[in-house]
């Protein structure tokens, strides 16, 4: 099996808890272990936010910012590659899809940050998906699933078992219209219009607790959100 697997930067380095890199790591060698073709894209979280927050502070403009943000994003995944032992990764961060895939293709995890500026590493995860041809998505975030409605606004809203892509896309839209992007699905406008095209099936995990990705590639069991092809 091929699997790509998104960890938001907010739940792998919260704050720069090595125990949390570390617990990821271990995720990564036993899906390994399991025969998993694996592409992981670290996302850039708190850290990124810091910097960019200081950079804007100081005058640097929105593709400069962008720029910084990839390069975080960057950083968290050789803190990833770090923690993994023997030599099951690329000893190098992809900086583009064709590299990662070269990388999956001699059987290595690839392990990636961000790759051009305007997009998401949520973009990025879905887009490498895509590219490999991968049988699986995960996205582990800080929100566990897709609602109905923004949960930390609204005590009622409801968490979907399973939403088609097509679903997703209008309830994403509709958010961003409203001003309100992110807040009741966890991934971005860009990356859910990419799942509706490659009909990838997809899962949003709660990634605190790194042994959720783990079951869901691997038992397929999990609390969250199944996204499904439109023609499945």
């Amino acid at each position: 099996m091929k699997t790509v697997v998104s960890i938001g930067g907010s739940v792998l380095v919260p704050d720069l808890d090595a125990d949390r890199v570390a617990a990821y790591a271990d995720v990564v060698e036993s899906l390994v272990a399991a025969d998993q073709t694996l592409g992981v894209v670290v996302g850039g979280g708190p850290v990124a936010r810091q910097y960019i927050g200081a950079a804007r502070s100081l005058g640097a403009n929105e593709g400069e910012l962008d720029q910084l943000g990839i390069d975080t994003t960057r950083l968290n995944a050789r803190l990833l590659l770090s923690a993994l032992d023997g030599d099951i990764a690329a000893p190098t961060i992809p900086t583009d899809y064709e590299e990662a895939a070269t990388t999956l293709h001699r059987d290595a995890v690839a392990v990636m940050g961000g790759v051009v500026p305007g997009q998401t590493t949520d973009a990025v995860a879905a887009a490498l998906a895509e590219y490999v041809d991968a049988d699986r998505l995960v996205f582990a975030t800080s929100v566990p699933g897709v609602f109905d409605a923004d949960p930390n606004e609204d005590p009622d809203a409801e968490r979907y078992d399973e939403i088609r892509a097509s679903d997703l896309v209008e309830l994403v839209a509709r958010g961003e219209s409203l001003g309100a992007a992110g807040s009741n699905a966890p991934i971005d406008l860009l990356a859910t219009k990419v799942l509706k095209r490659s009909s990838i099936t997809a899962a949003v995990v709660d990634g605190s607790d790194p042994t959720a990705v783990e079951r869901a590639v691997l038992d397929d069991d999990y609390d969250g959100t199944t996204i499904l092809p439109d023609d499945d």
